[in-house]
């Protein structure tokens, strides 16, 4: 391609850039949202109460109550949840604050070329996620329903990149349809599935086959981790909001409202039919108990459900891992939604997703720590700073003791939580050593 070619190309795609933007709205990759482009409460709320009101969040309410039984997995729901209100919430208010997405709040606290490394981190897990969850679409859409698998993860991965295209707006609108839909739903569920017993037998639930076999340290563990990478980054969701009470009670939406919820949905329908050896993952879960009905109607209401409800928390993903990924390599948000969303599509369709979830799993123990550290960096140590050096490393530093003792606790002490402890021990070391050195 000669020289003028590529200009072409780059003047085209760049004016199709602008023309996306002024029809769909900036996205502000690269800035901070300016006052007069917040949005309203409402919509900032649909942003988030969309995101954890899933079935993933039902599916995971299952296994605690499997694990725990039907008591303890409670208080672990509550207790995470009022955890992670803290967590997004503190995080949350510096997005509000600065007007800024997680990478340009992080080059503050790890440098103008340390951000990278967070900030890349966590938009590739979350594109790892977009991937997972847009294959569990596929697959239980396939089983269920007896369609063609690649077929119907193809058709899910486009739709969820359509929504991420139109940006914020897109994540309120599904928001706005997916919200509703569990609401009616997961409760009738419940309401159904809690009908076939008393509630002091639900209360009573011991777990899978009557043995409890998870610790509250790891019931903490689950309960932080379904969220923890796209918490930490809140600030791409919560720049949007127009004031700190709006980004406080956007945030609780999603956390414990809406989270809570979604996990209660599934945790009552686990614990109501006691289904020995359940598989919340296939079908011991609210898409499979209405489809258990055999009714055409709700069967298809099951169906569109399920695209639209992880459709949700897929756009989500995909917009947090295209905004970090814009800001790193210069670009769109909305160019690399189209990139990031057809590698994701591939991972999903060739149907090796499966094979990440343990390794997005394990490589997670690393994010509380960069949380942890933005929080003291932004309240305690170096208050309304600002970006001055490439590397910071204090940062650098108390992130690689926060992941180590969390490996240490993963491997070596696996009924306490990881992520609490990742999370203590990146703080501390943080503190200490922002004192110590001294550095800018």
């Amino acid at each position: 391609m000669s020289d003028n070619q590529e200009s072409y190309r780059t003047a085209s795609l760049t004016q199709l850039e602008a023309e996306a933007d002024h029809i769909l709205g900036e996205e502000y990759e690269h800035s901070p949202v300016p006052a007069q482009a917040r949005r309203s409460l409402f919509s900032v709320t649909m942003v988030w109460i969309g995101f954890p009101m899933i079935i993933t969040g039902a599916m995971t309410g299952s296994i605690l109550v499997l694990g725990m039984g039907f008591a303890d997995a409670l208080k672990a729901m509550i207790i995470g949840n009022l955890i992670m209100f803290c967590y997004v919430g503190l995080l949350g208010l510096l997005g509000t604050q600065k007007g800024m997405n997680f990478a340009l709040l992080a080059s503050i606290v790890f440098g103008r070329k340390g951000y990278m490394l967070a900030s890349g981190l966590l938009s590739t897990l979350l594109l790892g996620w977009y991937a997972v969850q847009t294959g569990i679409t596929g697959a239980l859409i396939s089983s269920t329903y007896d369609l063609n698998y690649v077929a119907m993860t193809v058709i899910a991965g486009l739709l969820y990149v359509g929504i991420t295209f139109v940006g914020v707006r897109g994540l309120h609108w599904i928001g706005v349809v997916s919200v509703p839909l569990f609401v009616i739903l997961g409760l009738w569920v419940a309401a159904d599935a809690a009908s076939t017993t008393s509630w002091s037998a639900i209360m009573a639930y011991p777990g899978n086959n009557g043995v409890a076999t998870m610790s509250m340290g790891v019931g903490l563990t689950v309960v932080l981790a379904l969220f923890i990478d796209a918490g930490t980054v809140t600030a791409d969701f919560n720049r949007w909001a127009a004031d700190r009470k709006s980004s406080l009670i956007s945030t609780f939406s999603a956390f414990p409202f809406a989270n809570l919820v979604a996990m209660l949905v599934g945790g009552v329908m686990t614990a109501a039919l006691a289904v020995p050896n359940a598989n919340p993952f296939g079908v011991d879960n609210m898409f499979g108990y209405m489809n258990g009905k055999q009714m055409a109607w709700l069967s298809l209401l099951a169906f569109i459900f399920l695209y639209c409800n992880l459709g949700s928390v897929c756009a989500h993903c995909l917009y947090n891992a295209a905004t970090g990924w814009s800001r790193i390599l210069g670009s769109n948000m909305r160019l690399m939604a189209i990139v990031l969303g057809a590698i994701g599509i591939l991972v999903a369709a060739g149907n090796i997703w499966a094979f990440f979830i343990e390794w997005l799993s394990l490589l997670g123990i690393l994010v509380p720590p960069i949380g942890a550290i933005i929080l003291i960096d932004q309240y305690v140590t170096r208050k309304n700073s600002v970006t001055t050096v490439d590397w910071r490393a204090p940062a650098f530093i108390a992130w690689a003791a926060g992941s180590a003792v969390a490996l240490l606790v993963e491997f070596k002490a696996p009924h306490w939580s990881t992520a609490i402890s990742a999370f203590v021990v990146a703080a501390i070391a943080y503190f200490i050593l922002s004192k110590v050195m001294r550095e800018a």
